[in-house]
């Protein structure tokens, strides 16, 4: 059978998802996206019209992406009812792309003749007293590099040898000095992980690799990600393909170890070949489990995924020597798993050209990193708040009379599955014929967006190779 005559159901229309569809139409698969919302995005999805959503509507969307408001200034009931967040572009949480301008999504975009502006920054450093930016000077830089440039630049081989290594022996070898708050800061942000035990060395530095193409550290698409979607999702409408929204899959039909379609309002699709891109934990509500390896089923059960708390504020005042830049703090002893804890405050978002918010105020984006089960206990997310209100009065002095609103969205699974020692990510291939599975929960280089869309570009290789 050709390329030109498959036909291609990609359950999830989230970034890996929808890299996948644009990926596999150019290459003349058929492709149809079911999606179960009325939002293209999956958990990276920007809500960029609240004149059309209620506090009713957005408690339900927050509920389905394992999300909740767990705190606001002032209440959420006010904010709706006063329309305070008319003219806002919010995430559902809070999202950067490693890599910036040169991160794996304008990689792929390219192959369609497209590009995303992005908004970059370099990384300071919220201090005791104050601030510092950007975090590594150029001195930093020429005493660090000879330590660690062999790991960055290190081969794949070597980066599987290495995956197997903690963060924690990672820093016994090489941490000296400012080395040390370099490693346990970093490795914390790009997984998302307090834990340097469990975060592997491989990984963290695998993921790190797009820093050395001369991008900066973090980027955030200009107008939102659903620049991102919108590109995307044209690219696969104007060639042939179809998505639907509001249309939830309800069963993936198997026979004899095979898949032949899906089943959606009890009625049946066939399809050549699935593509599930949703959480790879919610995979045996698709499937009946019965009919996959039990070491398989297993294994997924008991994979983990990362939290967050995040907290949108909106000044109406903002010091213009913080536009743009981005910052990384650490409290130690706070309880959390791993003991102390990462956080970030972005203020990419406040920079005009962000198109995130009313020209007469300033959006800051921040979040600081918890387990799923420490995102799910009262207590440790208000304390994880004072955390990150603290470290803003740090930066902002008295931020709190310039208040406009603020809202905390906490999430109890962020990333689809940590990438930690623990969790032995699944292949993309499943032990069942013709069915896939993408995005940030399977083996693919990077972290959170770069993981969807390269999981995307690894299956569109293989579907396409002879």
């Amino acid at each position: 059978m050709t390329a030109t005559a498959k036909s291609v159901c990609i359950i999830g229309a989230g970034i890996g998802g929808l890299t996948a569809g644009a990926l596999l139409t150019k290459h003349g698969f058929k492709v149809t996206i079911y999606e179960k919302e009325h939002l293209l995005g999956g958990r990276a999805l920007s809500i960029d019209d609240f004149t059309k959503i209620s506090e009713k509507d957005y408690k339900k969307l927050l509920s389905q992406f394992y999300m909740r408001i767990a705190f606001s200034e002032p209440s959420l009931t006010e904010i709706f009812e006063k329309q305070m967040l008319t003219g806002y572009k919010l995430d559902l949480g809070y999202h950067a792309i490693g890599g910036g301008v040169f991160s794996n999504l304008n990689n792929v975009l390219a192959e369609f003749d497209m590009h995303v502006d992005f908004l970059e920054s370099y990384v300071g450093f919220i201090t005791k007293t104050g601030w510092q930016y950007p975090f590594l000077t150029r001195l930093d830089k020429l005493m660090i590099l000879p330590n660690i440039i062999r790991l960055f630049l290190a081969n794949e081989h070597t980066m599987q040898e290495l995956d197997n290594v903690s963060m924690t022996e990672t820093i016994k070898r090489y941490g000296k000095g400012k080395m040390t708050l370099i490693l346990e800061i970093f490795s914390r942000s790009i997984t998302t992980v307090n834990n340097l035990n469990r975060i592997s060395t491989g990984e963290m530095f695998r993921a790190q690799k797009n820093l050395y193409r001369g991008s900066k550290p973090v980027g955030y698409p200009i107008n939102g990600l659903n620049s991102i979607h919108s590109k995307l999702s044209s690219y696969i409408l104007d060639h042939g393909g179809t998505i639907h929204l509001n249309t939830p899959v309800e069963k993936i039909v198997i026979e004899n170890a095979t898949t032949k379609g899906v089943k959606i309002h009890n009625q049946t699709h066939n399809y050549d070949i699935i593509i599930s891109n949703v959480m790879v934990q919610e995979l045996f509500s698709l499937i009946d489990e019965n009919v996959l390896p039990k070491s398989y089923v297993t294994a997924i059960k008991q994979l983990e995924g990362t939290a967050s708390l995040c907290a949108y504020y909106s000044l109406k005042t903002m010091d213009p020597a913080l536009l743009g830049k981005t910052f990384h703090f650490i409290e130690r002893d706070v309880g959390v798993d791993g003991n102390d804890a990462v956080g970030m405050i972005d203020f990419m978002a406040t920079d005009r050209k962000a198109g995130l918010s009313p020209p007469d105020t300033y959006l800051i984006q921040s979040y600081i990193i918890c387990t799923p089960q420490e995102a799910k206990d009262p207590q440790m997310v208000k304390q994880l708040r004072s955390l990150l209100d603290k470290n803003l009065e740090k930066l902002i002095p008295h931020y709190i009379e310039h208040l406009a609103w603020a809202l905390y969205p906490v999430i109890w699974h962020l990333d689809g599955v940590a990438k930690t020692i623990q969790n032995d990510k699944p292949r993309i291939v499943t032990p069942i014929e013709n069915l896939f599975i993408i995005g940030d929960c399977v083996k693919a280089p990077g972290i959170g967006v770069n993981c969807a869309i390269n999981s995307a570009r690894i299956l569109t290789d293989k579907l396409t190779k002879p």
